[in-house]
């Protein structure tokens, strides 16, 4: 893609004139398909490109932003960005210092997904729906699959020139079952960082989520109360990303004068076995993984939680400075038309050394649960929904019963975690939304874990 290089190696001099305390600019192209069914209609398909860029500007602590997508007059854009910046500062101007660096970063993809034939896609997704289908009861069902290929360049007044390409991939399935006025749903979300294989051989478990969905119609519901309750690495990934994950990103903190009484670094959180960690850097190949974030830091491996204590949370340049803290590379935007905000990006509970088969069997009675439809987090409280739930009888996982809603306080229930799996697993097929930017790639995961006295919705 030659001309969005030449068009930012262009700008290069023009940032470094020293009209504002910090300059910065990133160019985009990318290139998408879609295909959606409702039902057994294909609903939509589609294949598109797009290309645009932005200018930040920092004066006096007060920040500019303009987005376009008519690369002529950049000068002028640069100073749209400034006269905004000195209209909106009126302090000082605070950005954790880091090195400039020069860096070429290919996609990790072992093709482009976007270029693989729409027919090759839509057969796949025709298999998949037949399948759900061919599954009495089924009333109905979704299909939402999207690709995209993307390159990015970020340069800075202070020196670095940054070229990353990266591609993605996510499908959502869900098959709705109704018999006898009961309706029940089960969904499957995978994704990739852009490898098409990662679901082309999941045709069991399309299978599974749909007789599941059949299955619920006759399953029991479980009775409201307190539980001791195993989570999968699914829905405990999704509990650590929302309930805790969101609390750590340190705008959220530096912003709110509650949060920063709560999350005091050095205040036990869990017990000694818990770890807690948000990295783009390890593992690698994830959804949420990258080199260098939207602001040119690179990427790092943070600790939230170690042995049981709050030891670190997440940053973009300014909120490390402002906190007196280092950066850790986490300032990111959903494409060129926003300004990189701190988001997560791979967070996940460390594993420990008990196996699922051992937690099971040392759990006399409650409730494992496993997937998630959805849920809602405010401040520290939560609500979750799970895909499904089984009961725990005498040590072992008995008969499936009605999906639960898990609540609580998101700091009581990481204390009440008394077992840790060895069994890590990473979720990819979710998308992050804060601040109008969704879905922004992330991933999320953990081992399977045993939470003490969880409440659970039930009749």
């Amino acid at each position: 893609m030659p001309e969005i290089d030449s068009i930012a190696q262009g700008l290069t001099g023009e940032l470094k004139k020293g009209r504002a305390d910090y300059l910065e600019a990133r160019f985009e192209e990318s290139e998408n398909s879609h295909i959606t069914y409702r039902g057994r209609v294909v609903e939509s398909v589609g294949r598109s490109a797009a290309s645009g860029g932005n200018v930040r500007a920092l004066v006096k602590g007060g920040w500019g932003f303009t987005s376009f997508n008519d690369f002529t007059g950049l000068n002028k854009r640069v100073s749209l960005a400034v006269d905004q910046a000195k209209a909106a500062g009126h302090g000082k101007s605070e950005l954790a210092e880091i090195p400039a660096v020069t860096d070429s970063v290919p996609s990790s993809a072992d093709k482009n997904p976007v270029g693989i034939p729409l027919e090759e896609k839509k057969k796949l997704l025709d298999e998949f729906n037949e399948i759900t289908w061919s599954t009495p009861n089924i009333q109905t069902s979704t299909i939402g699959y999207s690709d995209s290929r993307k390159k990015i360049i970020f340069l800075s007044s202070d020196g670095s020139f940054i070229a990353q390409e990266r591609a993605d991939v996510t499908l959502r399935l869900t098959a709705i079952a109704a018999k006898g006025g009961e309706v029940q749903q089960v969904g499957l979300s995978l994704g990739s960082r852009g490898n098409f294989s990662a679901i082309t051989k999941i045709h069991q478990q399309v299978k599974e989520m749909a007789q599941h969905a059949v299955d619920l119609l006759t399953a029991p519901e479980v009775k409201g109360g307190e539980y001791t309750v195993v989570l999968d690495p699914v829905l405990a990934g999704v509990f650590v990303h929302e309930a805790f994950g969101h609390l750590s990103e340190s705008d959220f903190v530096y912003e709110n004068e509650r949060m920063k009484d709560i999350m005091v670094l050095g205040k036990e959180f869990g017990g000694p076995q818990l770890n807690i960690i948000d990295s783009a850097s390890d593992p690698p190949g994830l959804r949420g993984s990258f080199k260098y974030d939207d602001e040119g830091v690179k990427a790092v491996k943070t600790y939230l939680i170690r042995e049981g204590k709050l030891v670190g949370r997440l940053h973009s340049r300014e909120t490390a400075a402002k906190m007196g803290e280092k950066p850790t590379g986490n300032a990111r935007a959903i494409t060129y038309r926003f300004p990189p905000i701190v988001r997560m990006t791979n967070t996940y509970i460390v594993p420990g050394t008990a196996s699922f088969n051992d937690i099971i069997a040392d759990t006399k009675e409650g409730i494992y649960v496993k997937n998630w439809y959805g849920g809602v987090t405010s401040m520290e409280m939560f609500t979750f929904s799970a895909g499904e739930a089984y009961m725990i009888r005498g040590g072992k996982i008995a008969e499936a019963v009605r999906p639960v809603k898990l609540t609580g306080n998101v700091f009581t229930t990481l204390k009440n975690i008394d077992a840790i799996g060895n069994d890590l697993d990473m979720n990819e097929g979710g998308g992050c939304g804060k601040g109008g930017q969704s879905p922004l790639a992330v991933s999320n995961g953990s081992p399977h874990i045993r939470i003490r006295h969880c409440l659970i919705g039930g009749k």
